[in-house]
């Protein structure tokens, strides 16, 4: 008869109990950027081609602009857009050797969520 093997595997597998680190939030978050920033670009064509192609079609897509709802979405897109380029800044910085670290990588991924809910706000105030 084998003996069992006392195993170091995590036995907690329930993502909402689990603690993550700072930077895997913004890992994640940048992720998340990217896939809305992929569905938004298929919604922002669309309007452009549908202003484009008569002047009904823009006097369509002004009016949609207008309201509220397309102020939000526009709004949204923005704040994907702003985060992903912050957090695509700090990867840059990181592949130059800088914050590498993992005090450098908490550090960082504080200073990408500072730096994005600032001009997430501005982008805010502008739309708005």
């Amino acid at each position: 008869m084998k003996k069992a093997v006392k195993s170091q595997r995590p036995v907690n597998l329930d993502l909402r109990t689990i603690k993550l680190p700072i930077t895997a939030y913004t890992s994640i978050l940048h992720r998340i950027s990217g896939v809305i920033l992929f569905v938004g670009l298929a919604i922002m064509l669309y309007a452009l081609s549908m202003s484009l192609g008569s002047e009904e079609g823009f006097a369509e897509v002004k009016a949609y602009m207008t309201s509220a709802l397309a102020k939000f979405v526009i709004w949204g897109l923005l704040s994907a857009l702003l985060y992903h380029l912050v957090a695509g800044v700090r990867h840059l910085i990181m592949d130059m050797g800088i914050g590498e670290t993992l005090e450098g990588g908490k550090l960082g991924s504080k200073i990408v969520i500072v730096i994005s809910v600032v001009v997430i706000v501005l982008a805010g105030v502008w739309v708005w």
